[in-house]
């Protein structure tokens, strides 16, 4: 076996140790811990998957390839209320986590059992300082944005966001001037990289908001259980599964920017039957938004995820994959803490109308992280194919 195989048997190994510590613990803590553990995990597995995707698929079945891997990773945050609700409603919370260390074993023995790495091994000399700054940094900073929802901009928050900032500003200048980066920043120099990056960030942090946001609403808003808010999720979570398998072949042949352009559209109009919803609509509005909405979001997020790797000479992929992934995480966690901030400035008559009305501006937010892709959409460059 190895050293990637190896790799790639560690980090399941730690989402699944992650999953059942959080499944079995007796405190929030704990819980806490359990999800750092899961994230190690899913941080390693991310940038090997794309990396390896670039190595196997010639350049122009690159978005057909990436289609069916942003079919897996999308499905997930998007099939995850209605799974969350119906598995909530049944057991516990506990169970999401039961789940979860399910899904993690049988990727084990797939692992195991099938997987062979395209990559490359080498031993480079890790550069434990720039580790170090990684952690703290990053660390901090979504620490200091996930607090803001609760403590406000408070001497904690800011010292958080103070320390994160400066951390990582010193991470990035060490990687520009040292001869073995563990990050190669330098690929954000590279505009057919940068552009669609960003395009992938803010479609990404847009999904995570509205999918924070939506079955809230339907709870607390529109007065529904949480099993039946979880089973109007699901026709927007199978949409969108068909739509990224969908856009990855349709970018083969026809580029990025038409599937940008339009997903942005159709996102826009998503973003906008979101902001009529009342404490008095009816579920099969919620619905028909929802759906809308995951028509668009594939056609953005995997065409620019295409293109920004595709964007990239081939020794840069692992490094541009890594990017990505950092920048969604970080960016997500970004989205997710202003929509509860936003949630706040509701206010009405009730309990429901002001969460439906704090929701809304939370939509506003989407909606503009929408219209900021489609506004990149006219910088957009395409790479050549690589040799």
């Amino acid at each position: 076996m190895g050293q990637s195989e190896t790799l790639v048997l560690v980090a399941l190994a730690c989402f699944l140790a992650g999953s059942v510590l959080s499944a079995v613990a007796p405190i929030f803590p704990l819980v806490l811990a359990g999800r750092i553990i899961q994230g190690v995990g899913t941080g390693i597995v991310l940038p090997t998957m794309y990396a390896a995707i670039m190595r196997v698929f010639p350049p122009m079945k690159i978005g057909a390839a990436n289609g069916v891997a942003g079919l897996v990773i999308m499905f997930a945050p998007v099939i995850g209320p209605t799974l969350s609700g119906l598995l909530i409603g049944a057991f516990s919370w506990r169970a999401i986590f039961a789940l979860f260390a399910i899904v993690a074993i049988a990727a084990i023995i797939c692992t195991a059992a099938f997987f062979i790495t395209p990559i490359e091994t080498t031993r480079p000399k890790v550069d434990m300082p720039s580790v170090i700054a990684s952690i703290i940094g990053f660390g901090c900073l979504v620490a200091g944005i996930s607090l803001v929802a609760d403590m406000g901009f408070s001497p904690l928050v800011i010292t958080l966001l103070v320390v994160g900032v400066l951390v990582i500003a010193c991470y990035a200048y060490r990687q520009l001037h040292i001869d073995n980066p563990v990050l190669e920043l330098r690929a954000l120099g590279i505009a057919t990289f940068r552009i669609p990056a960003l395009m992938v960030t803010c479609s990404f942090a847009c999904t995570l908001a509205i999918m924070y946001l939506a079955p809230q609403e339907l709870q607390r808003g529109l007065g529904l259980s949480t099993s039946m808010a979880g089973m109007l999720m699901l026709a927007g979570g199978i949409i969108n599964a068909i739509c990224s398998f969908a856009t990855g072949r349709m970018y083969d042949k026809v580029g990025a920017r038409p599937l940008v352009r339009a997903g942005a559209v159709v996102a826009i109009i998503g973003s906008v039957l979101f902001l009529v919803i009342g404490v008095t609509t009816a579920p099969a509005f919620f619905v028909l938004a929802h759906v809308v909405f995951m028509i668009g979001i594939p056609l953005m997020q995997q065409s620019a995820q295409s293109t920004a790797l595709k964007g990239l000479p081939r020794e840069l992929a692992a490094d541009g994959s890594t990017i990505l992934n950092t920048m969604q995480q970080v960016c997500g966690a970004i989205g997710t803490a202003a929509a509860t901030c936003l949630l706040g400035m509701g206010s009405g008559a009730s309990e429901a109308q002001s969460f439906v009305a704090g929701s809304r501006y939370g939509y506003v937010f989407g909606l503009v992280l929408v219209v900021i892709v489609f506004m990149f959409s006219f910088f957009l460059k395409e790479g050549r194919e690589r040799r």
